[in-house]
């Protein structure tokens, strides 16, 4: 493990294969976009400073970074906040504790929804009628349903749907499988 990673608690994130300057400036129209109609989505962990800059901080990131940089930014003091909300199964709301990784998870799952967002709108526009399923990070302990996806071919105007509107949701096809599963997207490879 690198000393990078060990600062970080062992993570790193994704590797996204198609991540260039024709995939960012999709990102960036998805991000303006959803800033625009209000339907940016902020997770409860994001402090309020962040809550604020958020629409900024991830802009950003699509523009000049990646997941990793949007972390780090994240992991500034005052960023997160230590506590949230969460609803119990029987629908009683409790405090707890933010988890310890909650800036790598926050920016891992939101630059990897943008960016499949982007390399979707960027497979419409070259004809491409397929993108494939495909482990963008090495996992401890993959999920099956993660394992299960891993090479599959999914209809680039179709993800793209499911993403707009499973604004801080699960999406219906399950891509990418929600956070820390290390699942995105790419354009077919020979």
């Amino acid at each position: 493990m690198s000393r990078r990673q060990a600062a970080m608690g062992g993570q790193m994130g994704l590797r996204y294969d198609d991540l260039d300057d024709e995939t960012r400036r999709f990102m960036v129209e998805e991000i303006e976009m959803d800033t625009a109609s209000d339907k940016i989505y902020r997770s409860s962990y994001l402090g309020q400073r962040a809550q604020g800059n958020w629409p900024d901080y991830i802009k950003e990131a699509a523009l000049f970074g990646s997941d990793e940089s949007l972390a780090r930014q994240l992991r500034a003091p005052g960023m997160l906040n230590q506590m949230t909300q969460r609803t119990l199964a029987t629908g009683r709301t409790i405090a707890a504790k933010v988890p310890h990784n909650a800036a790598e998870v926050s920016a891992e799952s939101e630059f990897n929804r943008y960016y499949a967002r982007g390399l979707s709108r960027r497979a419409i526009k070259a004809g491409i009628a397929r993108l494939q399923v495909y482990r963008a990070k090495a996992v401890m302990s993959p999920r099956q349903e993660s394992e299960r996806m891993i090479g599959l071919l999914v209809d680039p105007g179709t993800l793209l749907i499911d993403l707009r509107g499973s604004i801080g949701i699960e999406t219906a096809l399950g891509i990418p499988p929600g956070p820390g599963s290390g699942i995105s997207v790419r354009l077919p490879k020979n």
